[in-house]
């Protein structure tokens, strides 16, 4: 039986690249740190490790309520520390009675400095205050290139992990039936509008399926899948509860305030 039938086709890349890392853990008795996993990249490494006595597991994103998080992969023997991380909570400072600045903004300008999207964790804004987590590694590279955020001039300070912006997430929690679990017709479903209106926005390229851009309307939703819609939030397929007598699939789902 193959590992990959368990797991979607597009994730047979990482899955062999968790297996090499795993392997390398083995080989050389030392620890493996990698970049900033999103949710279903750490869904699925902690799945192919499983029980796995040779090498342990940790994951952490910076601070508690963390999305996107970096995994110590390490021998049992070793005592992992929050230090071997290697996590940097960089707050940026700009002119605020003047400009705003969004999630987007901060994402597209650390995008735009070539900086690959796994050496940088969550984008925490709360009202004015903006920070974000990056990889220790880059920090260096950060503070000598970042200096303007949309049309504001910024400055940076490195601050504790503690002092990390606290955001605290309300899910709203709805059981619905749907006729398949194609990915339009859950969309439609979660978010109350017509198969056509779903089928746009995944065509359209405004639908990411795991954190994955996705424009196949006919992608099967499964138990712990994660949907984003730009400009109707992120929902989540917390369980599939079966089939109702009428041959219709029931689910339940969070969506996020």
């Amino acid at each position: 039986m193959s590992i990959y039938q368990h797991f979607r086709p597009e994730e047979k890349e990482f899955i062999d690249q968790s297996l090499q890392w795993i392997g390398r853990v083995k080989e050389t008795y030392s620890q493996k740190l990698t970049d900033f996993l999103d949710p279903r990249e750490q869904q699925i490494l902690v799945a192919l490790l499983g029980h796995d006595q040779e090498v342990k597991l940790e994951l952490f994103g910076g601070h508690p309520q963390a999305e996107r998080k970096r995994a110590l992969l390490y021998p049992d023997y070793i005592t992992p520390e929050q230090e071997d991380f290697s996590i940097s909570l960089i707050e940026i400072k700009y002119p605020v009675k003047f400009v705003t600045i969004e999630h987007r903004q901060v994402l597209g300008t650390l995008m735009s400095l070539g900086i690959k999207r796994e050496k940088f964790g969550d984008i925490l804004v709360s009202g004015q205050r903006v920070q974000f987590l990056a990889a220790g590694e880059i920090e260096s590279y950060l503070f000598a290139n970042l200096e303007k955020i949309g049309k504001a001039t910024v400055s940076m300070k490195k601050v504790a992990l503690e002092e990390a912006i606290v955001a605290e997430e309300v899910w709203d929690e709805s059981t619905f039936t749907v006729s398949s679990m194609r990915l339009d017709t859950v969309i439609s479903s979660i978010l109350n509008l017509s198969r056509q209106k779903a089928q746009t926005l995944i065509t359209s390229g405004k639908v990411k399926l795991n954190h994955k851009q996705t424009e196949h309307i006919s992608e099967e939703c499964r138990e712990g899948d994660t949907i984003s819609v730009r400009g109707f939030g992120r929902c989540s397929i917390l369980s599939i509860e079966g089939k109702t007598k009428k041959e219709k699939w029931r689910i339940t789902a969070g969506r996020r305030k």
